[in-house]
């Protein structure tokens, strides 16, 4: 039985990827600072696959220490300050977290043998397409507008062409279209989620600039992803880039709204113009889909609808509450 390291493994996409990894068979090793808490693992907390460490990626010497603890089929890497106004707040800390403990971790997997890394990173990394009319690929410029993009940009580049070619070492690097739905650790500061939140509780939503393009990602499918990536045979995957989505599911905020005005017929909305966005991309995602036969089993309508549900119901209490949003709402 192979046992996975997930860092950030109490996240919002953590918390899911742990739970798909024990459901297919694997062990898993938890760690995460729990800056945000640990309840979203008390579902898993006593399956016997499961073992969790408290630790944060910055802490080189507990992350060795652990390293040495097990022995190690893969690490993913989900663990980091997320989000560009989270990095914006506290650059030192960003650096901290998303390059040099990144770095280490993959030296770290490097002398320890670990045969398989999977890196987290952002379709964000493309920043404003050059043609306002196509999408943008793999081998497309990276173009990041944000410390967060940056530091993503720069995990990538080191991984997959500054490090030598390792024999026995597979790191790949996902790039995650932005991701909604539901999960253990819920969060509504993104923007499927916090539209269908405000929506379903008869606010008036305030829309910024309309026209710009986004691919979004169900959390259920970003966890599917690294599963494929995992299965896959290292030939295919190592040293490698993969956007994570679907052609399909590249949206503009508008069209977020009208889809979710479907189900909220009397939806209050109030656009404001915005000429520049720094950040504007539609994405391609044909090369997931050929070379690892994935394809998203969920799409926008769905995350709607069911956050929509939990909303409606009462399901969480107050979804304003400061745990579902990754920095203070004063902020």
């Amino acid at each position: 039985m192979n046992t996975i390291l997930v860092t950030g493994g109490a996240g919002y996409a953590g918390s899911v990827v742990v739970r798909q990894l024990l459901g297919e068979g694997y062990r898993v090793v938890a760690l995460d600072a729990l800056k945000f808490g640990g309840q979203s693992l008390l579902g898993v907390w006593q399956h016997p696959q499961f073992t969790f460490h408290r630790c944060d990626i910055t802490d080189f010497s507990m992350v060795d220490d652990l390293l040495r603890l097990y022995d190690f089929h893969a690490v993913v890497h989900l663990a980091a300050i997320v989000g560009d106004p989270a990095c914006k707040r506290d650059p030192k800390l960003a650096t901290r977290t998303n390059w040099e403990a990144s770095l280490h971790l993959v030296q770290a997997c490097l002398d320890r043998h670990v045969p398989r890394f999977v890196f987290a990173s952002t379709c964000s990394n493309y920043g404003k397409m050059a043609d306002p009319n196509g999408y943008v690929t793999e081998d497309s410029p990276l173009a990041p507008v944000s410390l967060y993009a940056e530091l993503k940009v720069k995990v990538e580049s080191h991984i997959l062409r500054a490090l030598p070619h390792a024999s026995g070492f597979c790191p790949t690097a996902l790039r995650f279209a932005t991701i909604y739905g539901l999960s253990p650790r819920m969060r509504f500061d993104l923007t499927v989620n916090e539209f269908t939140k405000d929506l379903a509780l008869g606010r008036e939503l305030v829309v910024f600039g309309e026209q710009f393009w986004r691919p979004y990602c169900h959390v259920s499918d970003f966890a599917r992803a690294v599963l494929a990536v995992l299965r896959a045979e290292p030939d295919a995957v190592a040293y490698n880039v993969f956007n994570v989505g679907d052609t399909k599911e590249n949206y503009t905020k508008k069209m977020i709204v009208d889809e979710i005005a479907r189900l909220i017929p009397n939806a209050r909305v109030k656009y404001v113009p915005q000429a520049e966005d720094p950040r504007d991309y539609r994405v391609d995602f044909t090369k997931i889909a050929s070379l690892l036969d994935f394809h998203v089993s969920r799409h926008v309508v769905d995350g709607i609808a069911e956050v929509k549900q939990v909303v409606e119901a009462g399901v969480i209490g107050d979804p304003d509450d400061q745990c579902y949003y990754n920095i203070p709402h004063e902020a």
